[in-house]
């Protein structure tokens, strides 16, 4: 057994090169651990499906693509830092669709015809990048958890085209548009997609433009989430692409102060002062909800907001109901479609409605 165990580590050691590993249970399930000044991205190249990559405490400049399903990286918590490299480095070829260049923190990509199943990022720190900190598409339950992304010029996280995604207890600050951010497909026009379950849970989204935006998409839920400074709390998504976004759960999250200011941009009017907003989705439920202190003159300004989408397609057979809201304006609850699209609101506490009586 002791001989087993000594050839076992010489493997690892050559396997590794300047990595060192620690001792596993068995050898199907290793830990690959990583130094300050060693790189990231050798050791995930080295894993196999199962393994854990250990990232020590420390500032790491450069960026990761993760391509192996079943591989788990782990940081230190916010004492592992992902940093963009002062240069980039030219992209490895084993890496074609690599975060390096791209302006991404840390990548998770499957294949066109094959999802990347059971990854899971957690523990650590990704800041700085010029697109965003964590990037992930055609996964399938890719978990991330505890990761903070900060001050990244697009999104913090972002996921597309994928399904059964867990985003649970992040915290996601300063980034140019959405904290957390989920859609069908950034770049293809076409309905929403079946997440299948995915969950947004226990975030802590603040001074993001938008806190977490779900957009054309459908099976999922968010909730209790702390959403505080974005110009606006959540946005969910749709358009005139069938199937509908929609048949999803926004609940118990609590949403404060979303009043930073963004100016408009092609798609949106300039935005201040909006808890929660669906526009263009059908069936989405709305509930335990606490909505305080959004003010603004934005046409999508209020507690919660049902908005016609810009390209016309209306928001229907939508419920609010058991939501808490107070001090919003113009309103805690601000309804701008007509009567026939059959939204209903229901047991909320509030004040102020538009139009008058949903309260």
């Amino acid at each position: 057994m002791k001989k087993r165990h000594i050839s076992y580590l010489a493997c690892a050691a050559a396997l590794l090169g300047t990595f060192a590993g620690t001792s596993p249970a068995s050898a199907a399930h290793r830990t690959l651990v990583v130094h300050p000044g060693e790189s990231i991205q050798k050791a995930v190249d080295a894993a196999r499906s199962g393994d854990t990559v250990l990232v020590r405490a420390g500032t790491y400049r450069e960026s990761v693509t993760v391509r192996t399903p079943g591989l788990t990286l782990r940081g230190a918590g916010d004492r592992t830092v992902l940093r963009p490299a002062a240069k980039p480095a030219a992209a490895p070829a084993k890496a074609a669709v690599t975060c390096l260049g791209s302006g991404n923190g840390v990548c998770v990509v499957g294949w066109k015809d094959k999802a990347l199943r059971d990854v899971t990022v957690a523990q650590l720190k990704v800041t700085g990048f010029a697109h965003n900190g964590l990037w992930s598409m055609g996964t399938d339950h890719l978990t991330v958890r505890r990761v903070t992304a900060d001050d990244n010029g697009q999104w913090g996280i972002a996921q597309e085209h994928s399904t059964r995604g867990v985003f649970e207890d992040n915290t996601a600050r300063g980034n140019g548009d959405a904290g957390l951010f989920l859609a069908n497909n950034v770049k293809a026009e076409q309905g929403a997609t079946d997440t299948k379950g995915a969950l947004v849970a226990g975030n802590h989204l603040e001074d993001n433009r938008i806190g977490i935006t779900v957009r054309r998409l459908r099976n999922l839920t968010v909730a209790g989430n702390y959403l505080t400074a974005n110009c606006a709390g959540v946005f969910v998504v749709g358009d005139e692409n069938k199937p509908r976004a929609g048949a999803l759960t926004v609940r118990d999250n609590r949403l404060e102060r979303n009043n930073k200011y963004c100016p408009k941009t092609a798609r949106l009017p300039y935005l201040k002062g909006t808890g929660i907003v669906l526009t263009g989705t059908e069936k989405a439920l709305v509930t335990g909800n606490t909505v305080v202190g959004h003010s603004g003159k934005s046409p999508l300004s209020g507690g919660i907001v049902l908005f016609k989408s810009f390209v016309g397609a209306g928001s229907e057979q939508n419920r609010i109901t058991g939501n808490h809201l107070s001090d919003n304006t113009p309103a805690d609850l601000v309804n701008q479609e007509p009567a026939k699209r059959k939204n209903t609101f229901s047991g909320n506490s509030c004040r102020a409605s538009k139009p008058a009586g949903l309260c």
